[in-house]
């Protein structure tokens, strides 16, 4: 089990790895918006950078999600690093808007795949009454993303441009990919093959696996030849090497051929087409190419397609309306009321389809557990309290005692951030001494309890020590309530629907700190204009303090709900229930 165990934690980190992505652009945005030629005045027009990244990482995790599933967590992995590594190179090379929202896109599904797929692999490796540990500390790396994305972003500025940030990301994708690849091999998790990819009576899978790995892969030498010449061809086609251009012969490969035309329309770019369409003609029809895309679109179809559009679709709504807002304005943006329509009348058209789907993405009775649709709604309440704190702490901090200071700022939301993998640890250790229910309700009381003391501090309060106490408290409390969450859906939902599940909580999570957000920061301004109205003698600072006070007595109201709903809600979760036939096949 050392070999599989290892396999987690090399998942664990892929996932750190894509979350510190999700906030890595915090401070390379500005760098970005220059490459692409939009003025820094115009930042309402980056915002596609920032929301593209987010609808890949929310729309898409159900779909991935089912076919984890369907196919298996390992293979999963694969691709969404693969897919993470492709979107970092495209965004690294991107000239223009559409490409860099194209690249933050594919880094988006890529990135938020590796989380349920990471999850379900958790419920594959250990028993019901062993998941919180690594449930805790799988939680815990993707939430330490929010601190060191920023971190990771002002020290690679430091000596590179924005660029480099992604291109450390293609190598550090491929790098997982190729490590991922190589401890699957001989895992557990590899032979345990779902039921649609059973081998005929007599055949060991895992017999199968070493005898086809050891036959001649001559289609894996063409597709990895066609996708070299596509990736060469689409850097030369990006960057347009100013040696390369001037030259009379080499020259004529940047010129369109049609007057105008985008670099995709000229010789190289068609080359950089040509070459990719060949590489996905190879996967579907070569036996054993590099890609097998015959297996995934089966799985696609498997997964429910046409569900699965629908889904993001409704989400995709979701992200668009809040992702996009000004809160000075609105709590969603100008066409937030449109967006909004579009995912109400998905939902229904998704309602309508699962109860005629003879197989839907959302198998029937998958969340009829009350513990397992629970999860959904304490993971919304819980990402809403969460956001507050990964947002609103260091702009506190910006705002009193670091004004000139982002780094500054980001070291006082380091001390939450600390507490939580710490909290994360204890409570996965506590999950089989406690009910999952009586677990989040304290964490989440403690954050709740922090943010009301964080509401009392003033202009000077992180300058004194006993600013510690609710940054550590919080912090503790928000890592103890990860684990039981996510615990308490997968004791309570079938094995072939873990994938599926783990989604599902990550995208609660994720639509609660859009929401969340969205909503907290446009109380604490509506909360600031009628304190200036009131006092127009205020300064900025005593109005922004105002401001974050606000926001923190509404963050406190949320946590204090998860707390109550968990108590309820997971009162039967059966997280510390033993399942047999689970730890026999883990043993095996």
């Amino acid at each position: 089990m050392s070999r599989d165990r290892l396999l987690l934690t090399f998942c664990a980190i892929a996932v750190a790895f894509a979350a510190v992505d999700t906030y890595v652009v915090v401070l390379a945005l500005p760098d970005m918006m220059a490459g692409v030629g939009i003025p820094i005045d115009e930042l309402q027009r980056a915002a596609p950078i920032v929301s593209g990244f987010l609808l890949g990482y929310v729309a898409m995790l159900p779909l991935i999600g089912r076919i984890a599933d369907l196919r298996g967590q390992v293979p999963v992995l694969a691709m969404s690093l693969v897919l993470f590594s492709i979107g970092s190179l495209v965004t690294a090379v991107s000239y223009d808007l559409p490409s860099m929202v194209a690249g933050r896109f594919l880094q988006g599904v890529g990135g938020g795949g590796l989380v349920p797929a990471t999850m379900s692999l958790v419920a594959a490796l250990y028993p019901v009454e062993r998941r919180g540990l690594p449930l805790g500390l799988v939680s815990a790396v993707q939430e330490f993303g929010s601190v060191l994305g920023p971190l990771f972003g002002a020290l690679v500025l430091s000596f590179t441009s924005w660029r480099g940030i992604f291109a450390i990301n293609l190598a550090g994708g491929v790098l997982l990919v190729l490590v991922v690849g190589a401890l699957a091999r001989g895992s557990v998790v590899e032979v345990r093959a779902p039921a649609s990819l059973e081998t005929p009576a007599g055949d060991a899978p895992h017999r199968v696996s070493r005898l086809a790995a050891l036959a001649p892969r001559p289609a894996a030498a063409v597709t990895a030849l066609l996708l070299a010449i596509t990736l060469t061809a689409g850097v030369i086609t990006f960057l347009e090497p100013a040696s390369i251009q001037r030259d009379l012969t080499w020259g004529q490969l940047f010129i369109p051929y049609v007057d105008g035309g985008s670099r995709w329309v000229t010789p190289i770019g068609l080359v950089t087409i040509g070459s990719f369409v060949a590489f996905l003609v190879c996967c579907w029809f070569l036996p054993r190419p590099l890609v097998d895309l015959r297996g995934w679109f089966r799985h696609l179809l498997d997964a429910d397609l046409l569900g699965a559009g629908l889904l993001a679709a409704a989400l995709g709504g979701i992200v668009l309306a809040f992702a996009t807002a000004d809160p000075e304005v609105a709590v969603f943006s100008p066409q937030g009321p449109w967006f909004l329509v579009g995912s109400g009348i998905a939902v229904i058209l998704l309602l309508v389809h699962l109860r005629r789907a003879d197989d839907p993405i959302v198998p029937r009775g998958a969340l009829r557990a009350t513990p397992a649709w629970g999860a959904l709604v304490v993971s919304f309440l819980v990402g809403w309290a969460l956001i507050a704190a990964l947002v609103d702490i260091p702009l506190f901090a910006r705002t009193t005692t670091q004004p000139d200071s982002q780094l500054g700022a980001a070291l006082v939301l380091l001390r939450f951030l600390a507490a939580l993998p710490f909290g994360a640890i204890v409570g996965g250790w506590l999950l089989r001494r406690l009910n999952a229910g009586v677990l989040t309700a304290i964490g989440m009381a403690a954050a709740g309890v922090s943010f009301l003391a964080m509401a009392q501090w003033d202009a000077t309060s992180l300058d004194g020590f006993g600013s510690n106490v609710p940054l550590v408290i919080g912090g503790f409390g928000f890592g103890l309530a990860l684990a039981p969450v996510n615990a308490a859906i997968l004791a309570n939902t079938d094995d072939d629907s873990h994938g599926l599940a783990s989604a599902l909580v990550v995208v609660a999570r994720m639509i609660g700190m859009l929401v969340g957000i969205s909503a907290l920061t446009t109380i604490g301004l509506r909360r600031l204009y009628a304190t200036q109205a009131a006092d127009p003698s205020l300064g900025i600072r005593e109005l922004g303090i105002v401001q974050e006070h606000a926001v923190f007595v509404g963050a406190a109201v949320a946590a204090f709900a998860a707390a109550v709903l968990a108590l309820i809600l997971f009162a039967r979760a059966g997280t510390r229930e033993v399942d047999t036939a689970e730890v026999l096949r883990t043993a095996g």
